[in-house]
This record gives C-alpha cells, structure tokens and sequence, in this order.
C-alpha cells in the first residue's frame, strides 16, 4: 500500500525534526565537553587577570609613590622575621662595642690613675 501524500509530508518533517534534535544534542555534548568547559574558565580567567592587570599599572602610573609605599610594606610585613633578626643582630653589636669601648676606657683610666700615682 503506497504511501499517501500526507503520510509521506509527516515522514519528512519526522526525519527533518529528528535530525534538529540530534543535531541540537551534539551540540550541547561539545558545549557541556569537560575539555569546552575548562578552555572557556581558563579563557575567561586570563582576560580577568589581563583586566587587573591592566588595571594595575594605570593605578601604579597614576599613583607612583603611594603605590611604592604598598610595595615596600608588603614587602616589609612579609619579611618581618628576617628583618627583625637582623635589627637584632645590628642592635647587639652596636651594644657589644658601646661594652668593649666602655671597658677600654675605663682600663686606660686605671692605667693613667696608676701612672699618675
């Protein structure tokens, strides 16, 4: 039994219309591909780091000093414990030659006093 006109019409659309969805679904399992998901993160992640980067420099060029003075605190705070060593270091041997001056004075004293007597 031949097909009639109409049946033949549906049979089309029905192929046409199946061919959208699979279309549509390929489509969606390239776009939701892990691979597709984590180009377009690290894509959108290099433009916002472009982006403040860029906002960065304005403000450092805008701003010279006041952006020095942040550089050279953060940098201050993260060696805090280096510098303080040494601020400990230089401060003892300012102490341990203002001791050894004293002392050499104090001996010349002693030694003068007992020429002197």
């Amino acid at each position: 039994m031949p097909d009639t006109p109409e049946i033949a019409a549906a049979r089309l659309e029905v192929d046409r219309s199946r061919a959208r969805v699979m279309a549509t679904a390929h489509e969606l399992q390239d776009r939701l591909s892990p691979r597709t998901i984590a180009k377009g993160a690290w894509q959108g992640a290099k433009e916002k780091g472009a982006d403040l980067a860029e906002d960065a420099v304005d403000a450092v060029r805008a701003r010279p000093i006041a952006a020095t003075g942040v550089v050279a605190a953060i940098t201050m705070f993260l060696a805090r414990e280096p510098l303080m060593d040494l601020a400990g270091k230089i401060a003892g041997s300012v102490g341990e030659k203002r001791k050894t001056r004293k002392a050499a004075k104090a001996r010349s004293r002693e030694s003068a006093t007992e020429k002197a007597s």
